[in-house]
């Protein structure tokens, strides 16, 4: 259940309007690094918890529900840098068609579908695609796809940042970046206290669950070289402890690899995949 605040969750100024800018904006919203993404990563991995990690519930549920006012206050800024965008599009058509419209900035469907409000796709008008949302149900790997989530979103943002002059504007980005930083340290201080306290890495390799006797020995901590002439190659990845500290790193070479030639049987007639002369089938 949830309940809303007719309050912005931050003030959402907008200068002078633009809807180049809006069209910008909508990468936040519905791209992948946006904030339909992370809102509805949060929610599935939170209903998917089980209730001995009731905490971790209620983190990703906070943290969900503070994602969905993201969008809100996003929505906002691309309505507000909408306001008096040209709809007569008769000259600018004239000169060029559909090219001078493209160029003049807006995004044809917010006049068209939306009558000048945020949408959710992203700043291509593609709409937004759900298989950008992880939720594994492994509390360690969805903690990782979170940081993830949170650092390409943080970058998103600090470009979107520096692409405007309107202050308004720069304030609500300058908080969203804000927020992604706190996000951030609050995932990986979750991962810290799935585990070991003195060990920031013990939930490793995820899943650790998985038996090691069955894990093939000699390529578990072997960095593969695929380089077609065989060197050296020292690097902190090919020699010393792993990370997880149930190994040491090694080099291998493709070459090292016994490998094999595909051998594939002859395709079923039905699937009708064979190439056959003229007259075989008469």
């Amino acid at each position: 259940m949830y309940y809303h605040d007719e309050k912005l969750q931050y003030p959402v100024e907008v200068e002078e309007p633009n809807p180049v800018f809006a069209k910008m904006l909508q990468e936040a919203i519905g791209g992948v690094e946006g904030e339909m993404r992370v809102a509805l990563q949060y929610l599935f991995q939170a209903w998917g918890v089980p209730d001995e990690h009731e905490e971790y519930r209620k983190l990703l549920m906070e943290t969900a529900t503070e994602e969905i006012g993201h969008i809100e206050m996003l929505a906002t800024a691309v309505a507000k840098n909408l306001e008096g965008a040209p709809l007569e599009l008769k000259e600018e058509m004239g000169q060029d068609q559909a090219v001078s419209a493209a160029m003049s900035g807006v995004m044809p469907r917010q006049i068209l579908s939306s009558g000048l409000n945020a949408m959710p796709v992203d700043a291509n008008g593609a709409p937004f695609n759900a298989s950008y949302v992880v939720a594994s149900g492994n509390l360690a790997a969805d903690m990782y796809a979170n940081v993830m989530a949170e650092s390409t979103g943080r970058l998103m943002v600090t470009r979107l940042w520096e692409m405007t002059d309107d202050q308004g504007m720069k304030d609500m980005l300058a908080y969203l970046i804000a927020r992604d930083t706190m996000h951030q340290n609050q995932w990986l201080k979750a991962l810290q206290t799935l585990g070991d306290p003195e060990d920031p890495y013990d939930h490793l390799p995820i899943p650790d669950s998985f038996p090691d006797a069955e894990e093939l020995q000699d390529y578990n901590y072997a960095f593969l070289s695929t380089m077609k002439e065989k060197s050296e190659y020292e690097a902190p990845w090919t020699q010393g402890e792993s990370v997880d500290g149930e190994g040491e790193f090694s080099l291998l070479h493709q070459s090292d690899l016994e490998g094999m030639v595909p051998d594939l049987g002859k395709a079923d007639s039905k699937t009708h995949n064979e190439v056959v002369e003229k007259g075989e089938n008469e």
